[in-house]
């Protein structure tokens, strides 16, 4: 098309707006059709770019050219000699290029130098990028950029206009301050120097004033003061281009002489007209236009949601309008630049704010929308086929990232049958993020409120149990699931540094069902004997994702491990009967058979672990009480744990010490045993847990945390101390300056009968205000730490004999304590309605009728103990407090004087037709006072 054809089209087609570089013009229309018309070939060429997009912005530098679109993607073309097209590193392209950096990014305005590039966003941050021989960029050095790359602003001030000259950059803030930066040669910066500004740097000649307007011509610069009805120009004047009057340099801004400060007032006041200022190569305009001319604004904007928009979406179905509302649905939810732009908060100057969106007024609006089934349809379609398939996971800007913020506000990412398609889609992208990216979408989800990260988490947590309820073995499902825990698990360690949230928040108790614990132990059994194993899972996801699993999960991995250690015995002793290898008394034994007298159950118990000391024992556990029944169904290894661990701990036996007489134990400073008793303790208590059994030692919560590594806290001795723990929390919290002379505190503590310096000449040195921190550390790490050095690292070492550091590592140390431990968490209520009725018994039956009202009448002491009779402890495993239950039989043979007897091995008890509530009651007495289960 020529020049000539073109102004035959200009009939029929409103220009909205027009740009020339050195050779090239380009020209927006109003409808957002774009031309560009060449004039250094031969012939001149007009012609459509980008015709399938609608354009709002056009910029021309001198031999590249910019476009900017109503969904938020900015395109550049031409020479890129310097980088300017900020698509990195390549020759000249006719070819309009997609400048991905800024994708994502709300733009609002961009301008082009001769060789540099300028985008404004709608927060107010700038962006530039091309040549810097002078500065021009404002990055603080001359190398020249081919990405764009944020400016960092003085004070953080919001920039709403911006003005790319030949060599040099004008900004205009918020608060009317103009900064300038780049060629100084001519004073085009205003600083009364021809020096280059390699940053942005404030025109101190209009402090005071509010500056409305900038434009930059090549070399010369123009402001507006709406206040002062004054234009302002400086810079290169050698063409008259400044209206001075004459043709000479300026290096500060000065008004104009032409047109007079009473003709600017009268235009500006009485004639409803809005100066328009622009300048050129060697000239300068001044258009004074209609205020309601729909051209004095010429920076559109990109499509962007508000309260008017979201009502006009709602009331418009069924009618006329409703296909442009679809369109303008579909325009903006697939464009992460339209999505964030609709809901940016006012930046406040100097502000340090982390997210620069009002999620509040995201999420009120997106629950606005989805009431509408239609809107909701719609917007999941272009997540699903749009925005999420180019959201700027890559993007190095952060402004760019907050969609990643903002999208699971919408009620659609929580949608049940969205996860596949629109929740896995968004985790995939988060995975593919640079570091540097990964870092910033870390920073936000710490900024986040608590409703807010926790409602993230819910999000990837629900997908997840949506995948796992519909499971079928496959690579991909195992991606899908892989990718949201990984996202889990960064947003575990954000937790874990600034919202500490409960851990239980995290928890996906579907994994439990899901992963075949057992199977998997079994797998890595069969591959060592060649056997299939393709239909079992693999449970190397647990070690690496332990937060998601709740304290089921991770024992139940841990009783899986036992086993599989037991079958690879039962294997090797196989193997060496077949080879007839002989080695110690123990090495080829699938068991390890322990026999103990009752009377002399700790002396046995220790001459037994000490003559295996060496011996791997992590095999099967086969208990028997000397002159008792020898078969083990698992209740007699239960017996005999509950009541060494009761012998043991005991305070008279003396092995710990329980201060100030409480329910908690520690090791004594001074043990009257020898340290290796402590490692046959250790061993014990791991041993009880290899057998998945429970053992009653009432240690504080400390020593899990020193088995898992972490350091006891004043939290912790308050447990086991509460008279010193609680007098140094108040010592803490007095902030008083006479502390000295209230507390009269040394750095000395009494512990264990011992009065002991904390450090060197501590009953010398007063506790006061600058040192107490330090002092309560001091005795804090005695207590916990110094003093039993030596007896609790032989207790550690024993017990991490029997049990795998790594798997012990998944634990926090209250689910330690509660795998080890076990609980009196008891369900009285769940234990009647889970009792089983056999030979004439039901649960209407006068005899069960009254059993159950007498034991209720119990109390909690009492209750325990019958427990103790019927299964041999009396306490739980976490897994058993929704499953504890007893069956009832009365064989033929019991009569009314008989005493009621317990097979612990299967909770069975023998109970005789009692006919009277006092036989019951007396019966139920004789039971729970001899708690023997085997006698």
């Amino acid at each position: 098309m020529t020049i000539v054809e073109y102004l035959k089209l200009g009939k029929k087609m409103k220009i909205h707006s027009m740009d020339q570089g050195a050779e090239h013009m380009l020209v927006l229309s109003s409808d957002g059709k774009t031309f560009e018309y060449s004039y250094s070939g031969e012939p001149a060429r007009f012609q459509s770019i980008l015709q399938e997009k609608c354009m709002i912005q056009i910029a021309c530098g001198d031999y590249h050219s910019l476009a900017f679109s109503k969904g938020g993607e900015l395109f550049a073309w031409g020479q890129n000699v310097h980088g300017q097209l900020g698509v990195g590193r390549f020759p000249t392209t006719p070819i309009p290029q997609l400048v991905q950096s800024l994708a994502g990014v709300p733009l609002i305005q961009i301008s082009a130098g001769e060789a540099h590039s300028m985008a404004l966003s709608m927060s107010g941050n700038v962006y530039s990028w091309g040549k810097n021989d002078c500065g021009q960029l404002g990055l603080g050095h001359t190398k020249n950029t081919d990405c764009p790359v944020l400016v960092d602003i003085p004070d953080n001030q919001k920039v709403e206009f911006l003005a790319c000259g030949g060599t040099h950059t004008a900004l205009l803030t918020q608060d009317g301050l103009m900064f300038t930066f780049g060629a100084g040669k001519y004073g085009q910066l205003g600083h009364n120097s021809t020096e280059n500004e390699l940053r942005p740097r404030l025109v101190t000649e209009f402090i005071g004033s509010r500056v409305t307007q900038i434009a930059c011509g090549r070399w010369h610069t123009l402001a507006y003061v709406s206040d002062l009805s004054k234009v302002f120009s400086f810079g290169f004047g050698d063409k008259g281009q400044l209206g001075h009057g004459g043709n000479h340099n300026q290096l500060m801004p000065m008004p104009m002489k032409s047109p007079s400060n009473e003709e600017l007032q009268f235009e500006s006041h009485h004639s409803g007209k809005e100066l328009i200022m622009i300048a050129g190569g060697n000239q300068s305009i001044l258009l004074w236009i209609d205020k309601k001319n729909s051209y004095v604004n010429l920076r559109r904007k990109i499509l962007t949601l508000n309260e008017g928009t979201v009502k006009r979406w709602i009331d418009d179905v069924g009618t006329k309008q409703w296909q442009n509302t679809k369109r303008e649905i579909r325009e903006i939810f697939s464009s992460s630049a339209c999505l964030t732009g609709s809901f940016l908060r006012e930046r406040v100057v100097a502000e340090t704010m982390c997210i620069h969106l009002d999620l509040n007024n995201a999420r009120n609006t997106f629950k606005k929308l989805t009431q509408k089934d239609w809107i909701t349809n719609t917007i999941t379609t272009c997540l699903r086929d749009n925005l999420l398939k180019n959201l700027p996971f890559h993007s190095p800007h952060r402004e760019a990232l907050e969609v990643f913020i903002l999208l699971p506000e919408c009620p659609v990412m929580h949608d049940f049958n969205n996860w596949e398609s629109l929740v896995v889609p968004f985790a995939e992208m988060i995975c593919k993020m640079s570091d540097q990216s990964l870092k910033v979408m870390e920073e936000y989800w710490a900024a986040l409120q608590e409703s807010g990260f926790s409602n993230l988490v819910q999000m990837f947590k629900s997908a997840i149990s949506c995948q796992l309820r519909y499971w079928s073995e496959n690579d991909v499902n195992n991606c899908h699931v892989k990718t949201l825990l990984e996202i889990l698990k960064k947003l575990h360690r954000v937790n874990q540094t600034k919202h500490q949230l409960p851990e239980k928040i995290f928890k996906v108790d579907e994994l439990t069902d899901w992963l075949n614990f057992y199977g998997e132990a079994y797998r890595r059994t069969a591959w060592k004997m060649n056997l299939d194993t393709s239909d079992v899972h693999n449970c190397v996801i647990f070690s690496q994702f332990p937060f998601v699993f709740n304290i089921l999960s991770k024992i139940k991995l841990l009783y899986a491990d036992s086993l599989l250690k037991i079958q690879e015995k039962k294997l090797k002793a196989c193997l060496a009967a077949i080879v007839e290898q002989e080695e110690s008394e123990l090495a080829f034994m699938p068991t390890f058979d322990l026999t103990v007298r009752r009377k002399h159950l700790i002396e046995d118990v220790l001459d037994q672990l000490s003559r295996f000391e060496n011996e791997d024992l992590r095999r099967e556990l086969w208990v028997s009480f000397s002159g008792e029944i020898e078969y083990d169904f698992g209740r007699v290894k239960t017996e005999f744990f509950y009541y060494v661990f009761e012998a043991i701990t005991q305070p008279e036996y003396g092995m710990f010490t329980y201060p100030e007489d409480a329910s908690y134990m520690w090791f004594p400073v001074k043990p009257k045993f020898e340290k290796k008793r402590y490692f046959f303790f250790g061993m014990l208590c791991g041993l009880s847990l290899f057998n998945c059994n429970v053992a009653n030692i009432p240690f504080p919560l400390a020593l899990f945390k020193k088995l898992l590594n972490q350091m006891p806290s004043l939290e912790d001795l308050k447990e086991l101390s509460p008279v010193l723990g609680k007098s140094l929390q108040a010592l803490m919290d007095d902030e008083g300056k006479d502390l000295k002379e209230i507390y009269y505190i040394y750095f000395t503590v009494l512990w264990d009968g011992n009065d002991i310096d904390l450090i060197p000449n501590g009953s010398r040195i007063p506790v006061n205000q600058t040192n107490k921190k330090d002092y309560v550390s001091k005795c804090v790490d005695y207590i916990f730490n110094v003093s039993v050095k030596e007896v609790y690292e032989e207790f550690q070492r024993g017990f991490y004999k029997m049990c795998d550091k790594d798997l012990i590592g998944v634990f926090h140390p209250e689910e330690l304590r509660d795998a080890i431990v076990g609980n009196t968490d008891y369900d009285w209520e769940t234990f009647e309605k889970n009792a089983n009725y056999e030979e004439g018994y039901n649960n209407s039956h006068p005899t069960i009728v009254m059993f159950w009202k007498a034991l209720h009448k119990l109390t909690l002491e009492e209750k325990k103990k019958f427990l103790v009779f019927l299964t041999g402890t009396d306490r739980l495993q976490i897994k058993d407090r929704k499953t504890m239950k007893i069956t009832f039989c009365c064989p033929k043979n019991l009569n009314e004087e008989d005493p009621m007897r317990a097979q612990t091995c299967f909770s069975i008890l023998y109970l005789p037709k009692y006919s009277t509530m006092e036989r019951v009651e007396e019966a139920l007495q004789i039971a729970i006072n001899n708690r023997r289960g085997f006698g």
